[in-house]
């Protein structure tokens, strides 16, 4: 009989099966959630919505999640809550049913703050189980947690393309099916995490406390410059997941439908590179992949707001696939930082990213409804200088 592995040895080990079920967790998840900035241009119609409102949407569904998140990841750190991740999922199907029936904007404004919550429960609990799962291989564990959602991200406005566009708003409830798939998935999810998952907790915490602490200056001057660098890709970010459509409708005459379509392209280049990153993270290191996927696409931007129909599509889907290369390094270079704290820094960077993703797209509607969607691209295509600050972030190595 075959000796019983150690503890530290059982938690190395990757467990393929867990990271991919919450990956398609994620996808579930974010498919509902892209649902949302993809049926803009119906709701905008149907309620007769400003730019300044449909930002304002943004806000409440992001900033309900920016908020939460940080504190729900500390939470569990602490006091883990694996079935909390089908809660969340039941928060966003109840969400989605409430939109579907929305006849006013307060009414939106509710739904969607309801799809916030459910996002908030979700992510952080979520990375701290891929995180776990992935033993030695952090980097990929994280890229394949992350791609899950960018794929749903992807799928959404086809559905708002072939389903919602064409059958209307009331369609939206048909995806609350969608968060009752999810609910069983992560159900079982939460069952490994409480037959497995909590002993290779222990044991990775008892690890990190053995472990020489990085120093706190290293860690203040990291978590610092990470949120500036954030801060370039999540606004760049948003300008293109939430007001793409409507620059492409207003500079090329494109049709709502074929909008949704070059969404699609880009949503889908964001997540090829958001399968690049983690991996590439583990051989090279974080710190270089968030450099150049964040610097590296000024060239891009800058040239976009100029070029004709088929060149725009094709360098924003490069940009996209850049600059989505560099969370998954984020993520887990904070975690490499903090590594008694995963939940809470996963909650934290997620929050950020939904907080300034939320008030990134307040402040670019109202700018668009002042000087218009192009003038708008054009000043955000310099947003992507601020990555020069990622040749200051600290080298952690473990």
């Amino acid at each position: 009989m075959s000796a019983a592995p150690h503890p530290t040895q059982s938690a190395d080990a990757t467990v393929v099966p867990i990271i991919l079920a919450v990956a398609l967790g994620h996808l579930l998840n974010d498919l509902m959630q892209s649902l949302i900035p993809a049926a803009y241009p119906l709701l905008k119609d149907n309620l007769a919505l400003s730019f300044a409102q449909i930002g304002l949407i943004t806000l409440v569904f992001q900033g309900t999640a920016s908020i939460l998140q940080p504190l729900v990841g500390l939470y569990t750190d602490k006091r883990p809550l694996p079935y909390a991740l089908a809660a969340g999922m039941a928060s966003t199907g109840v969400g989605l049913v409430l939109l579907a029936h929305a006849q006013s904007f307060e009414a939106v404004l509710a739904s969607v703050a309801m799809i916030g919550l459910g996002s908030s429960i979700f992510h952080p609990e979520a990375s701290r189980i891929a995180r776990l799962a992935a033993g030695m291989r952090p980097g990929f564990a994280q890229s394949m947690f992350q791609v899950g959602g960018n794929a749903g991200s992807a799928l959404g406005p086809l559905a708002a393309a072939f389903v919602v566009m064409e059958r209307g708003q009331v369609s939206i409830e048909w995806f609350a099916g969608v968060a009752m798939l999810g609910m069983a998935l992560l159900w079982l999810v939460g069952r490994w995490y409480t037959a497995v998952g909590a002993g290779r907790a222990l044991a990775r915490r008892s690890r990190a406390r053995a472990a020489v602490a990085v120093p706190k200056a290293t860690v203040q001057l990291g978590m610092f410059l990470l949120i500036v660098l954030m801060t370039s890709k999540f606004l760049y970010s948003v300008s293109l997941s939430n007001y793409y459509t409507f620059y492409l409708i207003e500079r090329f005459g494109l049709t709502v439908g074929q909008s949704q379509v070059c969404l699609f392209i880009f949503l889908a280049a964001v997540a090829a590179g958001t399968i690049i990153g983690g991996p590439i993270g583990d051989r090279i290191g974080r710190r270089k992949v968030i450099l150049w996927s964040i610097l590296g696409i000024l060239p891009l931007t800058l040239a976009m707001p100029y070029l004709p129909l088929v060149p725009t599509v094709v360098v924003a889907a490069l940009a996209g696939l850049m600059l989505a290369s560099a969370f998954p390094a984020m993520v887990v270079y904070a975690q490499d930082l903090m590594p008694q704290s995963t939940g809470m820094v996963a909650g934290l960077l997620f929050g950020l990213a939904f907080g300034i993703a939320a008030f990134g797209a307040a402040g670019l509607g109202v700018l668009a409804d002042a000087w218009g969607i192009v003038a708008v691209y054009k000043i955000c295509a310099y947003l992507p200088l601020l990555g020069l600050a990622a040749f200051f972030l600290p080298d952690v190595k473990h």
